[in-house]
């Protein structure tokens, strides 16, 4: 089992039949309304089974606690966002063309959560379990990916810019970005999002400083001799 992804985060066990199918969808819609309703930590294994009509012990057959069916909500909201940011930077022609996709990605991020109380619900409680923040930071570095393969062709080859760190922290930031907005006055949300916006086409390609171009090599040279360093002292230990 991945230190990444613990047993408590996931199916105990995963539905095969349609019957079973069934019954988990019928779980995870009970779950996503109380989310929605109260948050994830007033909701209760017992008040969740309540709400989907089934005994308990049905819900801890397919999830070992809470977090199980955090992860599994989290999941689908994952897995369309993850599909979308697939389908448009497929299509990349440009650096230029690059940043209006990431500027119509954030327009329907915003539209299609801004609704969705059960969103808001499951990400706050991802951010206070340390295993589920842990799943959350590998779907915004599984959209820096997706992302980065679509525009890195278009690189100059001089170029200086770090695209893997900086195509993580841009996903990072358009999430947190695309959260404050959703949990904001619809007004402010939208002027908040357009500022955004444009400091992502000032900075998302700009070359970095000759300084911090030093600053980066110089770490990275430390880097390197602190490994060579501890090489050297495990091996004369």
């Amino acid at each position: 089992m991945s230190p990444e992804n613990p047993a408590r985060i996931k199916f105990r066990k995963q539905p095969k039949q349609e019957r079973s199918i069934h019954r988990v969808d019928v779980i995870l819609s009970a779950a996503a309304q109380l989310i929605a309703d109260k948050g994830v930590s007033a909701m209760t294994m017992t008040e969740l089974a309540t709400a989907a009509g089934v005994p308990i012990g049905s819900v801890y057959q397919y999830f070992p606690e809470k977090a199980a069916i955090v992860t599994a909500l989290f999941d689908r909201h994952a897995v369309l966002v993850q599909q979308k940011t697939t389908e448009v930077f497929s299509a990349v022609k440009s650096l230029d063309h690059a940043v209006d996709l990431v500027c119509g990605v954030i327009d329907w991020y915003y539209r299609e959560f801004r609704g969705d109380p059960t969103y808001m619900g499951v990400w706050l409680g991802t951010e206070t379990d340390r295993d589920l923040l842990k799943l959350n930071i590998q779907h915004s570095n599984r959209v820096a990916e997706i992302f980065l393969k679509g525009i890195e062709a278009y690189l100059p080859a001089d170029s200086q810019i770090d695209l893997q760190a900086r195509t993580q922290l841009f996903s990072h930031l358009i999430g947190a970005s695309v959260r404050l907005a959703i949990m904001s006055e619809r007004s402010l949300a939208i002027r908040m999002l357009n500022e955004w916006k444009q400091v992502i086409r000032a900075t998302l390609f700009a070359e970095p400083s000759g300084e911090a171009t030093g600053n980066r090599q110089t770490i990275l040279q430390n880097s390197v001799t602190d490994a060579s360093s501890g090489s050297s002292r495990s091996g004369a230990d």
